[in-house]
């Protein structure tokens, strides 16, 4: 399947934070969101979502526009997995991935043998097993993500959002999650659109990459195309150098700031 924004603009009241915004995102494929703060990628994610109304543009999937589909039909075709969530009442971790089957039930349905199958399968397909009949509530920060990331996936749909994946989670449950959407994007041919901070997760998901600047320029392209020195010098007013090397069969890359040389920007106070 093929996910395309085209000529998309979007923001809040009057005012345009993004505007014609264009890629495209083929089932299989991840779509890295970078950019500095007030760029507008929030925005951008939010009208994805059809949290916020498009100014204009469209989104389509497969020619057909989302706009167009319903609440059960848009729960179908894209997932979404955020940045936190703490649930008001103390749920098993099953029962939390269970939820995302609600898109496949009927109005008053219960999850039957299925969902639960689906639930069991997520939950070992991203070997966090152990945790089924934890309390979601007194996890660890990285066990959260897994869960929320096993409860989009029985969602059971073409495309998966993360907003920040890996924010505030420690190094090794950072390379934990990107080894994952890595993943599935190959194994379950999902199309995955993530925010990050860090240049260097495009490069180990070897994904493709909006970098979004400021005055609504952004480019748009594979990761070694998009995140050279210049372009983030560009983007973020630091002086980087992307560094190359290898390591057996696999080919190293970085980014890295090179010396403390920053620009001034002002950051809006409506985006974050």
């Amino acid at each position: 399947m093929k996910l395309e924004i085209k000529d998309l603009s979007c923001g809040y009241g009057k005012k345009v934070v993004v505007r014609d915004f264009n890629a495209t995102l083929q089932s299989g494929d991840v779509l890295c969101l970078l950019g500095p703060n007030g760029v507008g990628k929030t925005t951008l994610f939010k009208t994805i979502l059809g949290a916020l109304p498009a100014k204009s543009g469209e989104i389509t999937v497969d020619g057909r526009r989302l706009r167009d589909l319903n609440r059960r039909e848009f729960a179908r075709t894209i997932s979404y997995v955020p940045q936190a969530h703490t649930p008001p009442f103390p749920f098993k971790v099953i029962d939390v991935i269970v939820m995302g089957r609600t898109a496949h039930l009927g109005s008053f349905a219960s999850p039957g043998k299925k969902d639960m199958a689906a639930a069991e399968e997520a939950l070992h397909q991203l070997g966090v097993g152990y945790l089924r009949n934890r309390v979601y509530t007194e996890i660890s920060g990285g066990e959260r993500q897994m869960v929320l990331i096993a409860r989009a996936l029985v969602q059971d749909t073409s495309f998966l959002m993360m907003d920040e994946p890996t924010s505030n989670l420690d190094f090794g449950n950072q390379v934990r999650v990107l080894e994952n959407v890595k993943r599935l994007a190959r194994e379950r041919n999902l199309g995955i659109i993530m925010t990050t901070h860090y240049p260097d997760h495009a490069f180990y998901c070897d994904s493709r990459v909006a970098l979004m600047k400021r005055n609504n320029e952004y480019l748009e392209g594979m990761a070694d195309e998009i995140i050279t020195a210049p372009n983030m010098d560009a983007a973020y007013g630091i002086c980087t150098e992307v560094l190359r090397g290898q390591y057996e069969d696999q080919q190293i890359r970085a980014c890295v700031p090179v010396r403390s040389n920053l620009q001034s920007f002002h950051v809006e106070s409506d985006e974050a």
